[in-house]
């Protein structure tokens, strides 16, 4: 970027445009929310007061859980402005653009239109969509060379990922560039292939609808559920990658698990993808035979062990769950 902190703008004023807002602003850089709708100088002074007491709301509430003092707020909160659908010339000015308008096709594509002709030329434009292919919206704008998707998860000034999806045409230049803003302000941006879904949607669409099936064949009560995956599934996984906890545990388990439930439960869902069976056919069982979907031949295996169980550890701490050893009594 030609600037250490690069102002951004955001097309959209509502909630993602504010959560982009904070992060930005939050890491030092100034953040213009443009207003996409022609309102009455009343209805937009009611959407720009709206807009900056949350980002200032929530600035207050982060540094009230030790992300920064309560002094700083305002000073951080005067970072962002909010300017009327006319002032589409404050965008000329801008590096990069993310679009945050609702996820209904044609809207995106008249936003994205709309902003692609007051940007400069060099400028990089990103839908932050959720469900939309990226080759899908790229039509829309003049040069699809500086347009890609970028996914923010909500809460977005809290959850770090960021699923970044460029397109066919996209500049393998914008790409690295807008990853690099982004790590700069804290994210983590994974790069995807454009897929209806990403990486996350799609995984947590599956296991959100599985839990609610569960419920609803009465296998367990919606706490019990919750407490299940709290305490079970996050706990490991927020530690361990998926993959990576496959070849812990072996793409073996993996393979003869998917079996069993697919003939028990008389569903294809349980199906293991064909890449199990190719790992189990070619022997690449995950880190006992230091072959899987990780490269463990090129890793120090018991180092990285050590330091995922002190992970898991401090996990177990953090929940209030670790206790000391029972010794025997004299």
């Amino acid at each position: 970027m030609a600037s250490e902190r690069p102002p951004v703008a955001c097309l959209g004023a509502g909630r993602m445009g504010r959560g982009i807002a904070v992060s930005f602003a939050y890491a030092g850089h100034d953040v213009v929310l443009l207003d996409l709708k022609p309102r009455s100088a009343e209805d937009f002074a009611r959407l720009a007061g709206a807009a900056i007491g949350e980002v200032r709301d929530t600035l207050a509430m982060l540094a009230d859980l030790g992300l920064g003092e309560a002094v700083q707020v305002d000073a951080i909160a005067s970072r962002v402005r909010v300017v009327p659908a006319a002032d589409t010339d404050v965008l000329r000015d801008m590096p990069v653009v993310f679009e945050g308008v609702p996820e209904i096709p044609d809207l995106k594509r008249e936003a994205l239109a709309q902003a692609a002709q007051h940007m400069a030329r060099d400028a990089i434009l990103a839908s932050t969509t959720s469900t939309i292919m990226v080759d899908d919206l790229s039509p829309a704008v003049p040069n699809p060379e500086r347009f890609l998707n970028a996914h923010w998860l909500n809460p977005a000034y809290l959850v770090p990922l960021v699923e970044v999806s460029p397109g066919r045409h996209t500049d393998e230049d914008v790409t690295a560039r807008l990853m690099a803003l982004l790590e700069s302000v804290g994210k983590v941006p994974v790069r995807c292939a454009p897929s209806p879904g990403f990486i996350i949607p799609r995984i947590q669409a599956l296991a959100m609808n599985e839990a609610a099936r569960i419920v609803e064949e009465g296998v367990a009560t919606a706490k019990d559920v919750d407490r299940a995956l709290r305490y079970g599934f996050s706990f490991r996984f927020g530690v361990l990658g998926m993959l990576e906890f496959i070849d812990w545990g072996g793409v073996d388990i993996l393979h003869h698990a998917s079996r069993y439930l697919e003939g028990a439960l008389g569903d294809a869902r349980y199906r293991a993808p064909a890449i199990v069976g190719r790992h189990m056919a070619e022997g690449k069982i995950g880190m006992q035979t230091s072959s899987g979907f990780l490269p463990w031949d090129r890793m120090d295996v018991a180092a990285h062990k050590r330091r995922r169980l002190a992970e898991l550890v401090a996990r177990l701490r953090q929940e209030g769950l670790a206790r000391p050893p029972v010794l025997p009594q004299r």
